[in-house]
């Protein structure tokens, strides 16, 4: 005959803090999708309901100085290489672009009206593109560019945290990145933000 232990009665262990860890890593993927999703569907919400430009990103790069530039030039373009000191001193739109791009071509002639402004230089940042392309774009649809730097591994791109292209970021004079504008500029665009920018700029000198 089997004797009854009373241990034979005992309560199930609870789980060990291990399987809790396990549990509460789990919940982690769950937990960050969760605020991706909540922060995108406030974007969506403010651009259909309350007409927010998500285009116009924030940068952590606004009011601090540029990352460096040393990009050596379009071969053919007959344009000075893309360096820090081609635009020390001067009000400068760095507008990163590529032929295979259709948004770059749809901004373009924009970016040569801007290039009549006295206040302003712009340069472009020729990004994973080929020479001949770029070369050809430029050809077709005109040059705003005092000096392209070609960058064919991305990693300029990378060092100005840039999202995709076309992108353009506004440098003031004393190096400081002022305006971050991601995709092409539109009449609005350029209107309602660019322009007092640049004013704002050129005012404070």
């Amino acid at each position: 005959m089997t004797t009854d232990h009373p241990e034979n009665h005992a309560p199930q262990a609870e789980p060990a803090p291990r399987s809790k860890a396990r549990y509460a890593l789990a919940l982690i993927p769950l937990a960050v999708f969760a605020g991706f999703a909540a922060v995108a569907g406030k974007m969506l919400y403010d651009q259909d309901v309350n007409g927010l430009d998500v285009s116009a990103i924030p940068s952590a790069l606004i009011d601090k100085p540029a990352p460096a530039l040393a990009l050596p030039p379009l071969e053919g373009a007959n344009l000075p290489a893309l360096t820090t000191q081609a635009i020390a001193g001067r009000l400068t739109l760095v507008n990163v672009f590529a032929s295979w791009c259709v948004p770059c071509r749809q901004e373009h002639p924009l970016l040569k009206q801007l290039a009549t402004d006295p206040r302003l230089t712009i340069v472009g940042i020729n990004y994973k593109d080929r020479n001949d392309n770029a070369l050809r774009f430029l050809g077709e649809l005109g040059n705003p560019y005092k000096a392209i730097g070609v960058d064919p591994n991305g990693k300029a791109a990378i060092d100005w945290g840039v999202y995709g292209i076309p992108e353009s970021y506004l440098v003031g004079a004393d190096g400081t990145i002022l305006y971050k504008r991601v995709g092409p500029f539109d009449e609005r665009s350029v209107r309602d933000d660019l322009l007092p920018a640049i004013a704002r700029a050129t005012q404070r000198g």
